[in-house]
């Protein structure tokens, strides 16, 4: 499912035009981008949690070069979802 399809089955639910569905959509996605920018999570209860993981500094190699590299530690976005999205998803599976 994409964007567009998200937003068409919302104004089809709702009965709102798509552009605002559309605008919602995007201004939702935009807010839980600038608080994990922020180091702040995200959670939604009953659907899940958008947290900022914090992945620590390795080694690579580089194959071609047949060298070593560095990766430092950084932050990466990540999603965990609640335990009730979590047995919806396992329960569909079981028609």
């Amino acid at each position: 499912m994409t964007k567009a399809d998200i937003v068409n089955e919302i104004a089809k639910n709702t009965g709102i035009d798509k552009a605002s569905v559309l605008a919602t959509v995007e201004s939702f996605m935009d807010v839980v981008k600038d608080s994990l920018a922020n180091n702040e999570n995200v959670y939604l209860r009953g659907f899940g949690s958008f947290i900022v993981k914090r992945r620590a500094q390795k080694t690579a190699r580089n194959i071609s070069k047949n060298t070593t590299i560095i990766i430092p530690e950084h932050n990466i976005p990540a999603f965990k979802p609640a335990k009730t999205f979590v047995s919806k998803v396992k329960d569909s599976g079981k028609k």
